[in-house]
């Protein structure tokens, strides 16, 4: 049996390095191939991700520093789930 979501820890890909890029003026995932331009919201998230915070630990620190957002842990699932899916992370 897998463990529950809140308790699994992601990590970046080895492919990918998450960087902000002061030209673009965002953070953005770099690979071999090209880049990825984020949103401010998925940088957010992925700047947390370091593979050593389960889900929960990220979700709590997210609604620490944005406040006025309310609770976050649909949002920040569902896009952990899309980067699983692109491969951009790897879940632990």
């Amino acid at each position: 049996m897998t463990r529950p979501v809140l308790e699994q820890t992601p990590r970046l890909n080895a492919m990918f390095r998450l960087q902000w890029e002061d030209v673009q003026n965002c953070h953005v995932l770099l690979y071999p191939e090209g880049m990825i331009r984020l949103n401010d919201s998925a940088g957010a998230i992925l700047a947390e991700v370091n593979g050593e915070q389960n889900c929960a630990a990220i979700i709590s620190s997210l609604e620490t520093r944005f406040p006025d957002a309310g609770k976050l842990e649909t949002d920040v699932l569902e896009f952990l789930e899309v980067a699983r899916e692109q491969n951009w992370i790897r879940v632990d």
